[in-house]
């Protein structure tokens, strides 16, 4: 017979292990189902089969679970962006490099033909290292800009960035408008 999984999401690691930890000390070595029980208790649910009835409710309605984001990433790929949200220098590591293009594709308009020197004006807007050539070519290499065959027209796809990108993108956003507003306050 197959299991199904079913998985556990902890908010606050100590505070689970510490109510584990407690559960334990309290019963001495549990049985299986004592340790299942303890285990879905520490994560802030009833017991196990409140656990399992929120997991098989979940497979149900076909609801997914957040994508866990991986924050060492998107910090890594924030420390290339100034104050003001823009690019101050090319990553050398090709994932960086990759995130960061997320973060100018956001910059650009959604479903809005551009021709190149409208793209480069606009990506020049977004990054202080001064090369929208690289930039235009890594961001149609990553697919995520079409080209036309002639090269006069550039497009955004659209198209669902992934977890980090989507937290990078929020972050970046954030900056610009705290640096824009600041701007206009001077």
């Amino acid at each position: 017979m197959t299991r199904t999984p079913i998985p556990l999401t902890v908010a606050d690691l100590s505070s689970f292990a510490r109510h584990l930890g407690a559960g334990i000390k309290e019963r001495g070595a549990p049985s299986h189902l004592e340790l299942l029980n303890m285990l879905a208790r520490a994560a802030g649910l009833r017991n196990y089969q409140h656990l399992r009835a929120i997991s098989a409710a979940e497979l149900r309605l076909g609801a997914e679970a957040p994508p866990q984001v991986d924050h060492a990433q998107v910090e890594r790929a924030l420390r290339h962006f100034d104050g003001g949200g823009g690019l101050a220098q090319w990553p050398s590591r090709r994932q960086v490099q990759m995130l960061c293009l997320w973060a100018l594709w956001a910059g650009l308009p959604p479903g809005e033909s551009l021709g190149e020197r409208q793209v480069s004006a606009l990506l020049n807007g977004l990054h202080g290292f001064g090369d929208a050539a690289l930039l235009r070519r890594e961001l149609i290499g990553m697919g995520v800009v079409t080209r036309s065959p002639g090269g006069l027209d550039y497009l955004r796809r659209e198209v669902a960035p992934p977890a980090e990108a989507r937290e990078l993108i929020r972050r970046v956003a954030a900056r610009r408008k705290s640096g824009a507003l600041r701007v206009g306050k001077t």
